[in-house]
């Protein structure tokens, strides 16, 4: 059985209840949450998660809370050069970390972070997850660094810097997770050459460290530094290349992720997942004839 799903919301009075129903509605049997507003630190208190009934409903349904993923804030910025923002990251982050726990939650998500034009931003970034993991040595818990895009000033646009990252830290704490839109976006041509570009992740990193991928199409061609996702098979990476990740072999144990963009208003998961179950492109998916 492939592992497929979608980021769903954890928000008002369900909670994480509300995010395995969505879930469920959606044909999925893994997904990804923020545990408060991507755009801020705010924390709900832990009784507000509803921890009990979403356990229980994970198991009505068949849904191993180790295929979950929740996603840092994107305001968190392990990298900075400010030395007083670097160190409220490492503290969001090993609070996060803690409360996943606590949630029963294994895997997060996390932007590696932005230089902001600091050449030494790659150490500090090091520094500080060498930080939070020590912070939460006793936990059951594994930071998962995100391949990025390139835009800006991003850290992670190409293998060899999460390679360094990785390097020395332990394999069960620190892994990647990988975004078919933003690797694509980066300039790893995956459209002409997918069997390339993961023996050149095999080479550099290795790809038992992918434990995650956020599967995306893209709006933008190869190289762009865009990370503007797209609909499943109506962008530039396409439905045969996205469906070789979903079906890959080497991929089947661990979760995939969809964030594609809404329709209308509306989530397309359900469609999309069903197109990836059935191996067959909807064309009408966004309106088309």
């Amino acid at each position: 059985m492939i592992k497929i799903g979608s980021h769903v919301s954890n928000k008002g009075d369900e909670m994480l209840v509300g995010s395995v129903l969505e879930a469920v509605s959606y044909d999925a049997n893994c997904f990804m949450v923020y545990l408060g507003a991507p755009q801020n630190s705010y924390r709900k208190d832990f009784d507000s998660f509803r921890n009990k009934e979403f356990h229980k409903l994970l198991k009505e349904h068949k849904i191993n809370i180790d295929d979950l993923i929740v996603h840092a804030p994107y305001i968190i910025n392990m990298a900075n050069p400010d030395l007083e923002k670097r160190e409220f990251a490492i503290d969001f982050l090993t609070r996060e970390l803690l409360l996943m726990e606590n949630l029963g939650f294994t895997k997060m998500v996390v932007h590696p972070g932005n230089s902001l034009g600091d050449d030494n931003a790659i150490n500090y970034l090091k520094e500080s997850l060498i930080k939070i993991l020590d912070n939460t040595k006793n936990t059951n818990t594994m930071i998962l660094l995100e391949t990025m895009a390139g835009k800006g000033t991003e850290i992670g646009r190409n293998f060899e810097e999460l390679a360094f990252l990785l390097e020395g830290l332990p394999e069960e704490r620190v892994n990647v997770c990988f975004d078919t839109c933003h690797t694509f976006d980066s300039g790893y041509d995956t459209f002409n050459d997918y069997e390339g570009v993961l023996e050149k992740f095999d080479e550099i990193i290795g790809l038992e460290r992918i434990k995650a991928i956020h599967l995306n199409d893209s709006k933008n061609p190869l190289g762009s530094q865009k990370d503007r996702h797209e609909n499943i098979g109506y962008g530039y990476i396409g439905f045969e290349t996205l469906l070789k990740f979903v079906y890959d072999s080497r991929f089947k144990d661990i979760p995939k992720v969809l964030e594609t963009p809404y329709i209308d208003g509306k989530a397309p998961y359900k469609e999309e997942i069903e197109m990836i179950k059935m191996k067959k492109f909807n064309p009408k998916l966004k309106g088309e004839s």
